[in-house]
């Protein structure tokens, strides 16, 4: 206990105090300071003789003395401003900080507000480019298309006389391919006719072997494959083409012959006589049957390519329409995609003026708080404890000096006192653990 009284008498020395890293400078000499010190010791051993060193005395005389530290404190208006000087140079830059949030915010809203007219604009181009593609089957005119609102009759009257014309194809090529190439002519043969088109040709042709089934079976999309080429070298008109298709019309002819020549030729050799000359292409030529063929089979293919033709132009006319509308469905894929990246940076920018806000708030807040403080009177606690301990001492010297009681009711009463002073420490907000800090408060 007596360790702890003369503990109390040499106080270890106090760091500055300090609040939010700032360091109170004191504007006084060491003569004031001195005279300061001595004036509270003085008050303290007057007011410990005046109340006996009543603990409870002390307690109220320790609140009076910080009181009186507070006034003497807001008094000294050149210290409060040194000390005050850090929360304004901080309140400014959170001023200017506002400022410049204010201005951020202001930024980010026009942004939003022209990604917003944005999203709009590609939004009623999608609603534009929807109506377009229902509208233009009917008004193609309107969208400059040089396309027939329907389907012309010709083109179904076309379609309607090509695919019989197609059957005849087949059934002609599937003949006389099987008749020049497979079939075997006898002397039951009775008619030419007979010998060229067989109804069974298709049947017999699998009866004989697979070789020949698929041969006669395929041999009438060669045909149809060179009329597809020659329609297709027309589209584009060149010399080149048109080279083209003399060639494919010639290898036309030319495989319409070698099959008129291949029928003509087992028919003559079947019913010539020792007398009749040998079977060539001079004689082929005299023969009705020959020419027959070729007219049969290529001037056929002739009139089915024209037809061909005309219908894939008629259907061109309907295509233009449809490739329209299929460039609308892919603009409206690009603008949807178009409007989900707005969206995202949308997203992006009000997620930042949250951010903005949220940061303006808290420099408000702020700013606030450090108004609070400017308005306030701070309390260097340093200083308190070292004017309080002074108090102290005047008093426990009264109790050790001048109280006649005994040696042990002294050391009770001054432990009492002790506990007393550490006490309005610790109310004050002046405790050991917070000696660094400058507390505020506002009178």
């Amino acid at each position: 206990m007596i360790a702890q009284i003369e503990e109390f008498f040499n106080p270890k020395t106090a760091d500055p105090p300090q609040d939010e890293n700032v360091e109170i400078k004191e504007p006084v000499t060491e003569e004031t300071e001195e005279v300061r010190k001595r004036t509270y010791h003085e008050a303290g051993f007057r007011d410990g003789s005046r109340n006996s060193g009543s603990p409870l005395a002390l307690s109220i005389c320790l609140n009076a003395i910080y009181a009186r530290f507070q006034n003497e404190e807001k008094e000294l208006v050149e210290k409060q401003q040194l000390a005050k000087e850090p929360y304004i140079n901080e309140q400014k830059s959170k001023e200017t900080e506002i400022k410049t949030l204010v201005i951020s915010k202001e930024s980010k809203e026009q942004q939003i507000n022209k990604v917003e007219t944005d999203i709009r604009a590609v939004k009623d181009n999608i609603e534009e480019l929807k109506f377009e593609i229902n509208d233009l089957p009917r008004n193609p005119e309107k969208y400059h298309i040089s396309a027939s609102k329907g389907a012309s009759s010709k083109f179904w009257i076309g379609l309607i006389i090509l695919m019989p014309l197609s059957l005849y194809l087949f059934t002609f090529y599937i003949s006389t391919s099987y008749s020049a190439f497979f079939k075997l002519l006898d002397a039951n043969s009775v008619t030419v006719v007979m010998n060229i088109l067989d109804a069974k040709a298709f049947e017999k042709a699998w009866h004989d072997g697979s070789l020949e089934g698929l041969f006669v079976t395929f041999i009438p999309f060669v045909f149809l494959g060179l009329g597809y080429l020659i329609h297709m070298f027309g589209e584009v008109k060149s010399r080149w083409n048109y080279f083209k298709i003399g060639i494919l019309f010639i290898t036309s002819l030319l495989f319409d012959a070698i099959l008129a020549y291949q029928i003509e030729e087992k028919i003559y050799e079947l019913n010539k006589t020792a007398e009749d000359d040998k079977f060539g292409i001079f004689v082929a030529f005299g023969k009705i049957q020959f020419w027959g063929i070729i007219f049969a089979g290529f001037v056929v293919y002739l009139i089915w390519g024209v037809v061909f033709d005309f219908i894939m132009k008629e259907h061109r006319e309907k295509d233009k329409i449809k490739h329209e509308q299929l460039r609308r469905k892919k603009d409206i894929q690009i603008h949807q995609d178009r409007i989900s990246d707005i969206e995202i940076q949308k997203a992006k920018l009000i997620e930042e003026l949250s951010d903005i806000k949220k940061s303006s708030l808290e420099a408000q807040g702020r700013i606030i708080t450090l108004q609070r403080i400017i308005d306030a009177v701070i309390i260097p606690t340093k200083e308190y404890v070292l004017y309080a301990s002074e108090y102290m001492k005047g008093w426990i010297t009264f109790v050790s000096e001048k109280l006649h009681i005994s040696m042990h009711e002294k050391i009770v009463l001054q432990t009492e006192c002790i506990a007393c002073y550490n006490e309005n420490l610790k109310s004050v907000g002046a405790s050991e653990d917070s000696q660094n800090s400058v507390y505020v408060t506002t009178l």
